[in-house]
């Protein structure tokens, strides 16, 4: 049976990723009304010195972290599915290091894992031996059964997705960037303060592992929410309110708080 193709605004799909929503020019890249992206400076939101960071997954979301973390002056090493020698590009442009995904993990204090759900039982074991101790991990994942990924057993029976995915990894995860658009990674960030700024959902158990992720986001320029544990994580996954929205931390908040447990028609095999 054909399954249907996926809505071309929606966010956190690593495999097609498609563009978020276009904007005309009288409303600009966002706030303020901008025509131009305004794209923070190079250490302005810095909270941490320059760390080293994995990125697993070189799609929309993982090729527009690599290239804002390596202008941010953070040590990037990314790795997709075809080998190092397919992100010659990516590397030449940003400056991060091609590597495989069995080497992105090496002394990084945050990896990002960002590939397809299905892909995750696949990548290679010990992915995160040589880590740096306490390592955050970064899931940005989705479920997407009738469009990518088939049916997960666990994920239709209640399991949060970032829970399925944490328990593939063997290591806690933190869930963030899920429902976030690739490009707003690269336009919409903003100094602290700045009001409207946009606001992304966080959720995972190790508060030294959430507090680090959050930290990181502020400095790509976004206001985070805690959006509880791990077990909370499904307040976040696709067709909630609060994936794809754009508001500051009240909404954000607001929309979280909403979010219904029972996952709608779309969003099951």
């Amino acid at each position: 049976m054909a399954h249907s193709a996926l809505h071309p605004t929606s966010p956190g799909f690593v495999s097609l990723h498609p563009p978020a929503p276009a904007r005309n020019s009288s409303s600009g890249g966002g706030v303020g009304g901008a025509t131009e992206p305004l794209l923070p400076t190079l250490g302005t939101y810095r909270k941490v010195g320059s760390m080293k960071i994995g990125i697993i997954g070189a799609g929309n979301i993982g090729g527009n972290l690599t290239r804002r973390l390596t202008a941010l002056g953070h040590d990037v090493s990314v790795a997709n599915s075809r080998g190092p020698e397919t992100l010659t590009a990516l590397a030449e442009e940003t400056g991060a290091t091609p590597v495989t995904a069995s080497e992105a993990a090496r002394g990084a204090r945050i990896v990002v894992v960002t590939v397809p759900l299905k892909a995750v039982p696949d990548l290679p074991s010990g992915l995160l031996h040589g880590a740096a101790e306490g390592v955050a991990v970064i899931d940005t994942g989705n479920y997407y059964p009738q469009q990518r990924d088939g049916r997960i057993a666990a994920i239709e029976d209640g399991l949060p997705e970032s829970r399925w995915t944490e328990q593939q990894l063997g290591h806690p995860v933190v869930k963030a960037f899920n429902g976030t658009y690739a490009q707003d990674i690269l336009d919409r960030g903003r100094p602290a303060g700045t009001p409207g700024r946009q606001a992304l959902p966080v959720a995972g158990d190790d508060p030294v592992a959430k507090q680090a992720v959050r930290d990181l986001i502020d400095e790509l320029g976004f206001d985070t929410v805690d959006a509880g544990g791990l077990d909370e994580s499904w307040r976040q996954q696709p067709g909630t309110p609060v994936y794809g929205h754009r508001g500051d931390a009240d909404a954000v908040t607001k929309a979280l708080a909403e979010a219904s447990p029972e996952r709608t028609a779309e969003w099951r095999a």
